[in-house]
């Protein structure tokens, strides 16, 4: 099988839940690190499928990596290779496929629960996830819904979650997230939450019951992950 093309925005912004999901199934990938200035291919040919991770930027920066992932999402899309994308990962999808991007009525960070939409786009990706379940956030900007994609989740404080067209999976929230993520990130962008609202929590609220939080939310993950990964190029 052709590796998985991972790109990695920020150093501590990586694929998480997502790799040790490969890795378990014994599915190659390769790392596109944006962040040390890796190369960003030409041509999506040699993968069986893209993934594009976080990011603090905006998929409406001038920087040149930003023109050249929406090209190769476009090529991706056109070959009807599968595409997956979380939080700026999504956001890109949506550009490069005809929607547009913008600020959120507010920042949503913390632990927050998203509604599955109700229609049969998202019972087939979805599974047997409840109607109601908890996601990681952390996002000031939002996504709308591209020409002929469809919605499949949203939240109180944003509108559009998730939305799938065929093979493609865009996300707004983020469920690669591993314990020492959250830490991490809590730590990082202390300034940030360091006045919670209703919709941005503190560390303090981010890391209580830390472990099983996470480890409910790679329950959510791995269905979410295994509809994805059905439809992998397999050669």
């Amino acid at each position: 099988m052709k590796p998985i093309y991972i790109f990695r925005h920020i150093s501590y912004e990586g694929p998480g839940y997502f790799l040790e999901v490969l890795e378990r199934r014994g599915i190659p990938c390769k790392l596109i690190a944006i962040d040390r200035n890796d190369p960003i291919p030409e041509s999506p040919d040699g993968a069986s499928g893209l993934v594009f991770m976080g990011g603090g930027m905006s998929v409406n920066d001038p920087s040149p990596w930003i023109e050249q992932e929406l090209r190769l999402i476009r090529l991706a899309a056109a070959r009807k290779l599968p595409v997956l994308g979380h939080c700026l990962g999504g956001q890109l999808i949506s550009k490069a496929l005809g929607g547009t991007v913008e600020p959120n009525p507010v920042k949503e960070i913390g632990w927050f629960p998203v509604e599955r939409s109700e229609n049969a786009t998202a019972r087939r990706w979805l599974g047997r996830l409840p109607q109601r379940f908890d996601v990681f956030h952390w996002h000031g900007e939002t996504f709308t819904i591209p020409p002929g994609a469809v919605p499949i989740l949203q939240s109180r404080h944003c509108r559009n979650q998730a939305f799938v067209l065929g093979n493609i999976l865009a996300l707004q929230c983020h469920v690669e997230m591993t314990a020492d993520m959250v830490t991490e990130w809590a730590a990082r962008h202390a300034v940030e939450i360091a006045r919670p609202t209703t919709s941005v929590q503190s560390a303090e609220q981010m890391t209580v019951d830390l472990e099983a939080r996470i480890e409910r939310l790679h329950a959510v993950a791995d269905i979410i992950y295994d509809a994805w990964l059905r439809g992998l190029a397999p050669y």
